[in-house]
């Protein structure tokens, strides 16, 4: 797949600030789309005329819950069937100040008075012509979509968290792709980024983990641990580390993330090799003395123990697990590790000795700050059940496995 240079955040961050437009795509990947994307706390007539002259698509206003809920806005429907999930209200326009409410000077006008924080709801007339697009709780961590992107921006710029957003067409009405989202910001001098790297960026400047437990867990593969439990304040999952020893900053810790396996870790299934590295990972860290088992609750390399299952039944008709996943829709390992680096320097580790087959785990978590001195294998001999599982492993996810 051809390679596109997408900006940083940082420099994008910079951009918005300074009340210029960017463009937002949902990821790198040529066939996805982008929007024109600007502050509201910045938006003027000519910004407007620029989205609705370049960008030509429909232009919204991406407001946070809580601004929807003290504008009174109702959802325009109560059963929302787009595929996308898009929470459009009904929309609105500025009492004061405007004539017919569609011209750039107009719209511009209705977005400042609805952010403006002494907006009463008379000060706005509804139906109109800006589209509010109500955002998520969390952002991007909890969808992955523009809108929430654009308020994102705006709140990490240091500017009121709301955006306005165009969807880019070409000139023939088509939707703009990545080549031609890059030649739009090329010829227009704009910064483009992708949701995928706002959400890295969230997760690395961000914190959201917090410790609820901490146990005194005796076992039969490692001895005893302290067991501390931590919830994703995201998605509100439970991921439980074991440690033994005392953790320093300083010191290269052996350590094993370990993505939930119920089939494996819980019933013994010869399918994987899940449970039998937990448990060899568990008993490396006694005998080293010191390390972290970091349980994370990811089922099924991040796709849920339900559509884990269904990959079995595809399976079992002859699919590969790579080949299954993406069968239901999903890309091949949709594992996210910056929730368990962030339970990670929780702990106190900052350098490691990482237990794994899977070369890929150590890029993302170094991209959380994390450094990863040393990769320890974690093979265990493979039998009759799994052996086409581990050679699709080494094959197709480039995990290294010597003895397969």
């Amino acid at each position: 797949m051809e390679k596109y240079r997408f900006n940083i955040i940082d420099e994008t961050l910079d951009d918005i600030s300074k009340g210029k437009m960017v463009i937002l795509v949902d990821d790198e990947d040529r066939e996805n789309e982008g929007d024109l994307c600007i502050a509201a706390e910045k938006i003027t007539p000519e910004a407007i005329n620029f989205m609705a002259k370049y960008g030509r698509g429909l232009i919204c206003l991406s407001l946070t819950p809580e601004r929807v809920e003290e504008l009174n806005l109702p959802m325009m429907t109560d059963d929302n069937t787009s595929p996308f999930g898009t929470a459009f209200t009904v929309s609105i326009e500025a009492k004061k100040g405007v004539t017919t409410g569609i011209s750039a000077a107009d719209r511009a006008r209705t977005i400042l008075t609805a952010i403006d924080p002494k907006t009463k709801l008379e000060d706005l007339a509804r139906p109109g012509h800006v589209f509010p697009l109500k955002a998520r709780r969390g952002g991007v961590l909890q969808r992955a979509g523009q809108t929430e992107g654009s308020v994102d921006l705006s709140r990490l710029a240091g500017l009121y968290p709301a955006g306005v957003i165009c969807e880019i067409m070409n000139d023939d009405g088509t939707m703009a792709r990545v080549p031609e989202l890059m030649e739009v910001a090329r010829k227009h001098n704009l910064k483009i980024i992708t949701i995928k790297d706002l959400i890295k960026y969230r997760m690395r400047t961000e914190s959201f983990v917090k410790r609820y437990a901490t146990v005194k867990l005796p076992t039969e593969y490692g001895g005893e641990f302290t067991a501390i439990a931590f919830t994703n304040e995201v998605d509100n999952n439970i991921h439980i580390a074991l440690v033994k020893g005392e953790i320093k900053p300083e010191d290269e810790v052996l350590v094993r993330v370990h993505s939930q396996c119920f089939t494996g870790d819980v019933f013994g299934s010869k399918r994987c090799d899940c449970g039998e590295q937990l448990h060899r990972a568990m008993e490396m860290v006694r005998k080293e003395g010191k390390g972290v088992v970091l349980y994370m609750r990811q089922e099924g390399r991040g796709i849920g123990l339900i559509n884990k299952l269904k990959a079995y039944e595809l399976q079992d008709k002859g699919l590969d697990t790579v080949e299954a996943n993406i069968n239901l829709g999903f890309k091949p390992d949709l594992r996210d590790y910056g929730i368990g680096a962030q339970i990670l320097v929780n702990i106190g580790v900052r350098k490691m000795r990482l237990m794994t087959n899977n070369p890929k785990k150590i890029v993302g978590l170094e991209g959380y700050g994390l450094k990863v001195v040393e990769r320890v294998p974690i093979e265990v001999k493979p039998h009759e059940r799994n052996i086409t599982y581990l050679e699709t492993k080494k094959k197709k996810l480039g995990h290294i496995l010597n003895n397969v």
